[in-house]
């Protein structure tokens, strides 16, 4: 729930072969979440209203129309106007090195999460166990969990960012301690690592993370979740 397309230029499949992949791999749903526009070489605003024009489905997996929006600043803004948030049926909010100006202490990534949390429009808080944008967690988890925030366990950092591995496991523990409900991601940027979690999931077992309490561990929790959303499937 966490994939980007050759639009977001650094990327390297199109939606028709994400989706392809997703079919091949029985998955029933995929979201796009192109960068936003101070990601470089990101599309404008233009694209992402235009992202209604596409079917639900393609290739029979329901595709969902959404952004990876940049926290822009440390009290937790976005770079996309709330009228796109709104508009659009899936945002993942992340902080990024290159969208985000002033050096990234604790307590500042605290803050940014703290604000962030408030936004309505926001369904998943990005790769969260970034080593350099560290906050803390026993202060930011319980209040995304009161908001409803789904935080993404982002496979990459087992996979390429190992010194992330440990952050996230950590996360985990909390989100489970504090009831939060979590969605594990791939962030993939090409067809191969979508949907391949195997290293999130067997950390999550090995601290037994309830399975219910994982968005898209499956359909039916994935589609109960959009039922609470009210996304269309």
């Amino acid at each position: 729930m966490h994939t980007h397309s050759i639009a977001s230029t650094h990327a390297y499949a199109t939606i028709t072969e994400m989706a392809q992949e997703a079919h091949d791999l029985g998955l029933f749903a995929i979201a796009i979440t192109d960068h936003a526009r101070t990601m470089p070489g990101a599309p404008g605003p233009f694209y992402f209203e235009s992202l209604a024009i596409l079917p639900a489905y393609i290739k029979g997996v329901r595709v969902l129309h959404g952004i990876e929006a940049n926290i822009c600043d440390y009290n937790g803004n976005l770079d996309v106007e709330p009228q796109l948030q709104d508009n659009l049926e899936w945002v993942v909010a992340s902080l990024h090195t290159l969208t985000i100006e002033g050096e990234a202490t604790v307590e500042k990534c605290t803050q940014a999460y703290l604000g962030l949390a408030k936004n309505p429009n926001v369904n998943v808080i990005g790769h969260s166990g970034s080593e350099y944008f560290k906050y803390d967690y026993e202060r930011v988890i319980p209040q995304l969990a009161k908001e409803g925030k789904l935080i993404e366990i982002n496979d990459s950092a087992f996979r390429y960012k190992k010194s992330c591995a440990s952050n996230c496991t950590q996360i985990a523990k909390l989100c489970k301690k504090y009831k939060a409900r979590i969605c594990v991601n791939t962030d993939s940027h090409y067809t191969h690592t979508l949907g391949r979690g195997t290293e999130t999931l067997k950390m999550l077992e090995d601290i037994d993370f309830p399975q219910e309490r994982i968005v898209n561990a499956n359909e039916e929790t994935l589609k109960a979740y959009f039922k609470e959303k009210n996304i269309y499937y």
